[in-house]
This record gives structure tokens, C-alpha cells and sequence, in this order.
């Protein structure tokens, strides 16, 4: 029986993992392999780790997590967490390799699976050339002309955001009509507007040199954005009954300032259960995340006691 048990080994996981492992309390960290970062080249805008590969920091921190005897990392996809009828306030987490491990805490550090449109280009390219996050990618683009794909409302925002990056296209083909607020944030903001259907990314991949647009015209850009839609990457905070509430790209479990959900016992932190994500976010969640479930342990421990 492990005090916590936390699902997910990315920045998250891996941050509410070491906190927990400091508390010398028998805690279980199990990793499916797959970060949502994965298909970016190197992490930026991370303190002190800026410009190194997120899977090197994912690897250095796995490596200082094994010398604590009191954490036990194991490599697998959870299918199954509920509630142990056995006991008062436990779990049990079944593996898909047939492990099972029970216990009394659960942390979902779970993340989200982003939902790309279906253009010709942009899965080779996405978190290389095409991209989310101007905070994470915007200054290795160096200015000049960027594109954003219009998809939601956000995109508008998203657009006026980007702008502080370079020369700024917005491709609204398939997005509601702009509203007279949105065309003006946009003229304040020197983005261009095109209504013209992106057909296809060009380019040598990773790279992109321009858009195809549906009336034959290529668009020359160093760099597509665009607001990825999220839905949850696991079924089990849904299987556990947390509330989940609209995050503004998709679906988060819902949490308190603890990082409780609204299941007694189980804590999630990450891209699971933010709206706004990166990995300084991810991590600052984690660790509040364990410090939540640690606290939750002692106030069972201390009304377990008798008077």
C-alpha cells in the first residue's frame, strides 16, 4: 500500500513526485512514455533549463528520483483506478501489464491530447514550425511573417497575441463571422486578415516556407500557429467520477486550491487540469498537487488518533 500514487511521469508528475519522495512516505509514479511536449525539439521559457531537450529534462529528473528508496517508478498505461472496497479512503490501479498497485492517495498527472485539424503538413510539423505557444516558440522564429490558422473565438486573441512575434496573418476561413470589436483588436494590432481556405503546408518538413490557400496563392511564413482544441489524453479521472468543467480549449478536471478534485482522495495537476498550460505551470502544479495530498494524509492520520 503506497501513501500516493501518482499517474502521469511528465512535469507534473515527475515535480509532485520528488516533493512527496522528501516526505520519506512510500509513494508509486507510473509513466506511459508519452509527454505531450514530445514532439518538440527543446523546452524554452523554463527557468534555468532553457533551450534543453524536455526529454533530458524528463530524464535528469527520473535519475534523481531513483535515489530516493521510497519512490518506485514503474513504466506502464494505467486502464483501471477505483476506489479499494477494502479500505476506508484507498485505490487500486491496474497497469496494462497486469500489474496492480493500492493506494490511500492518487495524483492524476494525466495531461490532455491536443486535437489537430486534418490539413495536409500539419502533423509532421506540429512543435516544430507549426505551434501553440508563442511564449514557448515565438523568439527562435526571429519575426518576419507568421501565420495563424483560425479555428475558434480564441484564435482572434491568439492572433493579437502572436503579433508582438512578427507580421501577423490571419487565416479565417471557417471561423464565425469577426464581430466590429474583433476587427478592430486585430487593425490595432496590424494582423492581416485572410479569408481564403489553407489547403496545404509547404515546405521541406520539419520547416515550413508558406500556405497554400484554396484560390492557388501560396503565402510565404516562417511559422503557422494555431489553437489546438484539447480533449483529455486519459479516461480515468472521468472513470473516478471527478467533475470535470470547459477549459478554454476543451474539457479540465475540476480542482480546488489544493488540487483536489471533487473525488476525496484524488488530486490532479498539469495540463489535465488547467486551462492555460506550459511546463513552469505544470511543474508549479505538481508540487502543489503533493504538498495537497500530503496534508490530506496527516488530518486522516491525526483524526484516526484517539482523543
Amino acid at each position: 500500500m503506497f501513501d500516493v500514487i501518482i499517474i502521469g511521469g511528465s512535469f507534473a508528475g515527475l515535480s509532485a513526485a520528488l516533493q512527496l519522495a522528501r516526505t520519506r512516505r512510500p509513494i508509486a509514479i507510473i509513466d506511459a512514455g508519452t509527454p505531450r511536449n514530445r514532439f518538440a525539439s527543446h523546452a524554452h521559457g523554463v527557468l534555468a533549463q532553457d533551450g534543453k531537450p524536455g526529454s533530458a529534462i524528463l530524464a535528469e529528473a527520473r535519475a534523481q528520483l531513483a535515489a530516493y528508496p521510497n519512490v518506485t517508478q514503474l513504466s506502464g498505461t494505467v486502464n483501471l483506478a477505483a476506489p479499494l472496497a477494502s479500505a476506508k479512503l484507498a485505490f487500486q490501479v491496474a497497469l496494462n501489464d497486469g500489474t496492480v498497485v493500492q493506494g490511500r492517495r492518487l495524483i492524476l498527472a494525466t495531461g490532455v491530447r491536443d486535437i489537430l485539424p486534418e490539413l495536409p503538413g500539419v502533423a509532421e510539423r506540429w512543435g516544430r514550425s507549426v505551434l501553440h505557444c508563442p511564449y514557448c516558440h515565438g523568439y527562435e522564429i526571429g519575426g518576419g511573417p507568421i501565420g495563424v490558422l483560425g479555428r475558434l473565438p480564441a484564435s482572434v486573441h491568439q492572433a493579437s497575441l502572436i503579433a508582438d512575434w512578427g507580421d501577423v496573418t490571419l487565416f479565417t476561413a471557417g471561423m464565425p463571422p469577426l464581430d466590429d470589436d474583433a476587427l478592430a483588436l486585430l487593425a490595432r494590432r496590424k494582423v492581416s486578415i485572410e479569408g481564403s481556405a489553407v489547403t496545404a503546408i509547404e515546405g521541406e518538413s520539419p520547416a515550413i516556407s508558406g500556405v497554400r490557400l484554396a484560390d492557388g496563392r501560396l503565402i510565404p511564413l516562417r511559422a503557422l500557429f494555431l489553437a489546438a482544441p484539447v480533449q483529455q489524453a486519459s479516461p480515468l479521472a472521468q472513470q473516478l467520477g471527478c467533475e470535470l468543467e470547459e477549459g478554454m480549449m476543451g474539457p479540465i478536471v475540476q480542482v480546488d486550491a489544493m488540487k483536489m478534485t471533487s473525488v476525496p482522495g484524488v488530486h490532479a495537476a498539469g495540463d489535465a487540469a488547467r486551462a492555460m498550460a506550459n511546463i513552469s505551470f505544470a511543474m508549479a502544479d505538481g508540487v502543489m498537487a503533493a504538498v495537497g495530498a500530503h496534508h490530506a494524509l496527516i488530518t486522516e492520520e491525526g483524526q484516526a488518533q484517539p482523543a
